[in-house]
């Protein structure tokens, strides 16, 4: 089977494999929205649709990435952030409270409240790759494009949020229950600090999180790690003049399908070039570049990065790269033995078919998915090596134990036939269903009122959101069913259309949740 036919069956199996039965009540025939809903929510997109804008460009300037030795709230420039959200909160006519890590923005008295659960971190990004700065709202190199980082992953929600909640002050809507916009600062790097606050401060009754795809996700798959390290291998161990992988490497961050990668081909010949560009040449959506330095081949590869929980939406750097030299065999060198591993353990597969017996899949969750996502040199004082970094998402169908027997089984199976592995680390976490979400129809009528789509039904996602910390959440929104989610990727971005979208369905559902 080609490269291009495996890629085509990969997609096809992740749209198509998690139609199945739905793990919390679907909501059945959807009625409209009330006509207060649509009327304030009409109001919200033809009042806001330029300050919603604005107040994104302001919130996606500041570099919201996690300091690895500065904590969230002792950070500078998260603290900037948390300021710039206090300025728009007063000036929308919003109560504001800082708790460090989490900020809350509120609208209403009442004692039964909403939450609506957001993050104000981002994930890393590589500037080089950007048209303009990720941190300046692009709003002009492609027409109907807002490009930064945070656009879609999670500030644009956040400003969406604040001026569906303003457009309801405005109106004058009676409420039953007060609107809390929560904001945490840690969601993409650590959870532990919403953990602990969550012991002492009571969470809505009602939530929704706005930070996944519509209609309403109700099952999350559980992330994974398997690490391994190739230890350093003596290059003699090629065999004398014959070409040998000196280098190899790739991926930028954990949670990002790998856009780059690099190797080094020792003594390599012109007829090995001619071979592995001809193999390239079989992949869809890769770019390479080949140079001569001396009798070493360096080749570049380029693929497209997406979030680690969509590899089906992404071209892993990676994969392609350790594929396109599957033209003859390798020494086991260091580089050598990382190319071997990932093409006999991973493949150019997005589910773990090659890893053993670990594959799987559930009814409604679809596959496992397993996608190698960082190649790096380890530091001298690290013992050196090459360490291998597998991003796993895994829905339910099979315990932990189980699992992780399987992977230790699977890379106990390769080593016995190729080389041992050193600093093996398997962490899987467990996916999560949320079997109690009352407010299930009120969601599906919304979105099916203003997106068209008739009978909606609750869907499950690769990713992990803070839906799990807070109590009946489901995640509504922001990506639209069908289109590939830029959170996470080098080319983020949220369309005009569906900002001003998002903005009538958050004042909609909110309107009909807290009367």
């Amino acid at each position: 089977m080609t490269i291009r036919t495996t890629l085509l069956a990969s997609v096809l199996l992740a749209v198509f494999g998690t139609a199945a039965a739905v793990p919390v009540a679907a909501a059945g025939a959807t009625k409209a929205p009330s006509e207060v809903a649509v009327s304030t929510a009409k109001y919200a997109v033809t009042t806001y649709r330029t300050e919603l804008v604005d107040t994104l460009a302001e919130l996606v300037s500041y570099n919201t990435v996690a300091d690895p030795v500065v904590a969230s709230d002792k950070n500078p420039v998260h603290i900037a952030f948390k300021q710039a959200l206090k300025r728009e909160a007063q000036r929308l006519g919003l109560d504001y409270a800082d708790h460090g890590w989490t900020v809350i923005i509120g609208l209403g008295s009442a004692a039964e409240r909403v939450g609506v659960i957001t993050h104000g971190d981002v994930q890393p990004v590589d500037a080089s790759k950007w048209k303009k700065s990720p941190f300046v709202l692009d709003r002009t190199s492609e027409p109907g494009k807002l490009l930064a980082r945070g656009a879609e992953d999670d500030k644009g929600p956040i400003a969406t949020a604040l001026y569906a909640m303003k457009a309801i002050r405005d109106r004058g809507v009676p409420l039953s229950k007060r609107i809390e916009l929560y904001v945490y600062m840690g969601e993409e790097s650590d959870w532990g600090p919403l953990t602990e606050f969550l012991k002492t401060h009571q969470p809505p009754q009602v939530n929704i999180t706005l930070d996944a795809e519509y209609p309403a996700v109700t099952a999350e798959k559980g992330s994974g790690t398997i690490a391994v390290t190739v230890p350093r291998q003596d290059a003699a161990s090629a065999p004398a003049g014959e070409p040998y992988v000196a280098e190899f490497g790739g991926g930028f961050f954990r949670t990002q399908i790998p856009e780059d990668a690099t190797a080094l081909v020792a003594n390599a010949t012109p007829q090995l070039e001619q071979a592995v560009r001809a193999r390239a040449a079989g992949q869809d959506g890769m770019q390479y570049h080949f140079a001569w330095q001396g009798s070493g081949l360096a080749i570049k590869a380029r693929g497209v990065s997406a979030h680690s929980s969509k590899p089906e939406h992404g071209v892993n750097a990676v994969s392609m790269l350790a594929d396109a030299l599957a033209v003859r065999p390798w020494a086991n060198t260091t580089a050598g033995g990382v190319v071997n591993f990932l093409n006999e353990m991973v493949g150019t597969g997005l589910y773990g078919e090659k890893f053993g017996t670990i594959a799987y899949r559930d009814g409604f969750m679809g596959q496992m998915t397993v996608a190698p996502t960082v190649i790096r040199q380890r530091k001298q004082e690290e013992g050196g090596g090459i360490e291998v970094s597998i991003n796993l998402r895994r829905p339910q169908g099979k315990s932990t134990e189980q699992l992780t027997g399987e992977i230790h089984a699977a890379l106990a199976q390769w080593q016995s036939r190729q080389l041992s592995l050193a600093n093996v680390t398997v962490r899987i976490n467990e996916p999560w269903v949320q079997k109690n979400a009352p407010h299930l129809p009120t969601l599906m009528s919304v979105f099916s009122y203003f997106s068209g789509m008739k009978d909606p039904q609750p869907v499950a996602i690769g990713g992990g959101t803070n839906s799990r910390l807070f109590p009946g959440a489901v995640s509504f929104g922001p990506g639209m069913p069908g289109k590939v989610y830029t959170g996470h990727s080098e080319h983020e971005f949220i369309t005009e259309k569906q900002l001003l979208l998002n903005l009538q369905m958050y004042t909609a559902v909110l309107v009909e949740l807290a009367r």
